[in-house]
């Protein structure tokens, strides 16, 4: 079900999917090499050297244009693609906005605060372990959700997506997006899933986005389809390779290591 897609406070910081660290160290080898070309060509006359160099510069110079491209791109201020694919997660959440859901690896808030301000009468929960490999905080999530005013209806907690601190049928909806094949704590990424299933209420609704349709990840996602179903599930529903869904993700960003392979598993427990 399509729903209009809400915009985000612009004062918002959703952070984004290209950190500034990685511009930077980009930057920084861009220059080192750029220096030690000069170096080589002009000073110590090592053309040998200066080649070498000159061709490593010039490759690190377009793969920083590439990532600046991205960042762009994913910017929620900008191209808001990663905005474009968290709308598509919520229009595959076939969910009343009755209750509570939880939103697993909620990173800086910004599928949670597009949740909670789709459904205005739910509260929720946002979750996620915040590494330090992450520009992510929880103070910042709590930011943002005062910036969005849905503050007063949820709260946000440290956790591991592999073993939620929450007993088994505890909320109403639970979403994530492109978390699960990044938690260290569980080497089979289907255990991961089956957890985020495990808090979700009898008759709750989940959406959930990841690198599904990568098979080194996943396997065959048609036969967790099918072993939930037996398990009683009353719906479930599978679309692999989203990125390519209307031209969700643009043809440059469709990489290993941008988008590729995604896939959203969504239903009703």
């Amino acid at each position: 079900m399509a729903r209009k897609k809400l915009t985000l406070s612009t004062k918002a910081n959703y952070g984004n999917w290209v950190p500034a660290n990685i511009m930077k160290m980009l930057g920084a080898a861009d220059s080192v090499l750029a220096v030690l070309t000069f170096l080589f060509q002009r000073v110590f006359q090592l053309k040998p050297a200066a080649w070498v160099t000159g061709i490593l510069c010039l490759i690190f110079c377009a793969y920083t244009f590439y990532m600046w491209r991205c960042r762009e791109a994913f910017d929620f201020k900008k191209g808001d693609i990663m905005g474009d694919v968290h709308q598509f997660l919520v229009d595959h959440l076939k969910w009343d906005g009755k209750g509570t859901f939880l939103d697993i690896g909620c990173g800086a808030g910004a599928l949670t605060m597009r949740c909670a301000k789709t459904f205005p009468k739910a509260s929720f929960v946002g979750m996620d372990y915040w590494g330090k490999e992450w520009s992510y905080a929880k103070e910042q999530c709590e930011q943002n959700a005062k910036l969005e005013g849905v503050a007063a209806r949820g709260r946000f907690e440290k956790g591991d997506a592999a073993k939620l601190a929450f007993p088994d049928e505890t909320f109403d909806a639970v979403v994530s997006n492109f978390v699960f094949h990044e938690v260290r704590t569980a080497k089979d990424k289907r255990d991961v899933v089956r957890e985020a299933l495990r808090v979700l209420k009898k008759g709750g609704a989940f959406s959930l986005q990841d690198m599904f349709a990568q098979k080194a990840l996943y396997g065959d996602m048609e036969d967790l389809v099918k072993e939930l179903k037996a398990e009683g599930f009353a719906e479930v529903h599978y679309i692999a390779n989203i990125e390519n869904q209307n031209q969700l993700v643009p043809k440059f960003i469709q990489t290993p290591w941008m988008i590729k392979g995604a896939g959203v598993l969504y239903g009703v427990k």
